[in-house]
């Protein structure tokens, strides 16, 4: 982000622009894969972002927080929160103008960002919080991946979706048979992308869809002493977790944090856009958090995690309002090459930053050291 933003606001500004907008073609001229690098970070690499963010979620639901009703109620009800006020802020600011389509802006959650921000804390944080955070976040994933398609969809070409949904169909058969070769499930799902790049239904969707059908047991061994062995579902998300951090993540960032900081960005601060973005993160989210989760208790749907209050509670619902590459990404969706698109922006990094500070803040001062006498 920081470089992106310097480089966006340098001399070689001009550079930066350029660069995204150059077209290292994979095919013909003019055909499918002709698109210039900014289509191949934010429909391609953001396709194995979202292949690890469905591994993820499969795992959660089968085996981790989200894995049973009682565990998965408070996270989900407090996510669904996190989507909800936002996106009403977000309309308050936005209904029936022309940045209408960016509701979905402020509904997002950058996981890996707050997370980032309470492993700062320390030691001093509780397991349980961490744990409600992630389990938020994926809930929160989940809300964001259908929007994205079932909303921020263009014209739909059935065609093309009925071809990709006979790949999957293959991806779910290869399961069901067995096997558990990764590269099966690389060139069918590779198939799967290509298929829905026509779509309508943006491609990163493919990757989530991926996910799901990549087994997520072992392979079994018959033999005497069966060696222990991984399930493609955890072999595929080991392998994507440091591209993801080192490579899919920054480079996104890089591609699509970069706004020229003029007076023109101070100004846009007030524009209704970037007044429903920010309020929505800002504000919409840890009221949004906070408050489903206290109905939820109340109507004892959920039960409160053990080791945590109220006050934490507020500090991770503000840490949510870290929208960042979740936000980005529903931004391109809805505005595209707009001008409302580098407002949005503007709008993303203060509301992050914010919502960063104000989280660390609150949680600094909710939680104790380990082994610290109570007050």
């Amino acid at each position: 982000m920081v470089v992106a933003l310097a480089w966006a606001n340098s001399p070689w500004s001009a550079s930066y622009f350029h660069l995204w907008h150059t077209d290292p073609t994979l095919g013909l001229a003019g055909g499918l894969l002709s698109q210039p690098l900014h289509f191949w970070i934010n429909d391609g690499l953001m396709a194995l972002f979202f292949l690890l963010v469905g591994l993820e979620i499969k795992r959660e639901t089968l085996v981790g927080e989200l894995a049973s009703f009682q565990k998965a109620a408070l996270p989900i009800a407090a996510a669904l929160g996190g989507m909800i006020v936002p996106a009403g802020f977000y309309a308050l600011f936005n209904q029936g103008g022309p940045g209408a389509a960016g509701w979905g802006i402020p509904m997002a959650t950058d996981i890996a960002f707050a997370l980032g921000v309470l492993a700062l804390l320390g030691e001093r944080v509780p397991v349980s919080l961490k744990v409600f955070l992630a389990a938020l976040a994926i809930a929160d994933d989940i809300g964001a991946v259908l929007v994205i398609a079932v909303f921020y969809t263009e014209q739909i070409s059935w065609i093309s979706l009925g071809v990709g949904g006979l790949f999957f169909l293959a991806l779910i058969a290869a399961n069901r048979a067995g096997a558990r070769h990764p590269l099966v499930y690389v060139v069918v799902g590779f198939g799967l992308w290509l298929a829905f790049l026509p779509s309508g239904i943006h491609a990163t969707v493919a990757g989530v869809l991926l996910a799901i059908t990549i087994p997520a047991r072992p392979r079994r061994d018959s033999s005497a002493f069966p060696a222990p062995s991984e399930s493609p579902m955890l072999r595929f998300e080991h392998a994507l977790m440091p591209w993801n951090k080192y490579l899919i993540m920054p480079v996104f960032a890089l591609a699509n944090a970069g706004v020229v900081l003029s007076g023109g960005a101070a100004r846009s601060l007030v524009d209704p856009i970037s007044l429903g973005v920010i309020c929505g993160l800002v504000l919409g989210k840890p009221i949004g958090i906070v408050l489903f989760s206290w109905l939820a208790t109340q109507f004892r749907v959920a039960a409160m995690l053990d080791g945590i209050g109220w006050r934490q509670i507020l500090g991770v619902g503000m840490l949510g309002g870290i929208g960042f590459t979740m936000s980005l990404f529903i931004a391109n969706l809805g505005f595209g090459e707009s001008p409302a698109l580098e407002t949005a922006k503007v709008a993303i990094l203060a509301a992050s930053v914010t919502s960063a500070m104000a989280g660390a803040v609150v949680l600094v001062k909710t939680v104790r050291p380990r082994g610290a006498p109570r007050s």
